[in-house]
């Protein structure tokens, strides 16, 4: 991976994780204080928690995903320790579909009229599942890549040995 991408990267990574804390603080302070400037017309103190919850879930992959991008620059990706950021990753986007999920059904009610939109909602936190299994199978692929890796320096021993 050049410098070039992994700068770019960890710049887009950088703004949105200082974007979302942004929107996280502001929020946290118009629930402490009080101050609803819309007058509290819908469920939003449930949907400004749910929307903080689902911030975390999305900080917590950027952080992992940051590590990752560091254990490739160094090369050292191929290794156990990945494992634990890809797991974060893993449980970040399920906790963003349960969120999802929570947010769909806050709405649903306000939906009796039109179905439809819950329906495409509820499809979307499914998508996210999705993805979720995505990142898994590359789990698993780095999984196998590790498990050739060690064999491959088991071999290398074993040859230098032999020599």
């Amino acid at each position: 991976m050049g410098k070039l991408a992994v700068g770019a990267l960890r710049a887009v990574l950088a703004v949105v994780l200082a974007g979302t804390v942004l929107v996280q603080a502001m929020m946290v302070w118009v629930l402490v204080s009080g101050n609803d400037p819309e007058g509290g017309s819908l469920p939003l103190t449930p949907l400004r928690v749910i929307t903080i919850l689902g911030m975390v879930s999305a900080q917590v992959a950027l952080v992992c995903v940051w590590r990752l991008v560091t254990m490739v620059r160094r090369g050292t990706v191929f290794s156990h320790a990945a494992f634990r950021y890809v797991d974060g990753v893993i449980g970040a986007i399920v906790a963003a579909a349960l969120v999802w999920f929570a947010v769909t059904a806050i709405n649903a009610p306000g939906q009796r009229e039109d179905p439809g939109v819950t329906v495409i909602m509820a499809g979307v936190g499914v998508a996210i599942l999705g993805v979720a299994l995505i990142v898994l199978v590359l789990r698993m692929l780095l999984a196998q890549a590790v498990a050739r890796d060690v064999e491959a320096a088991q071999m290398k021993a074993e040859l230098d040995e032999v020599i």
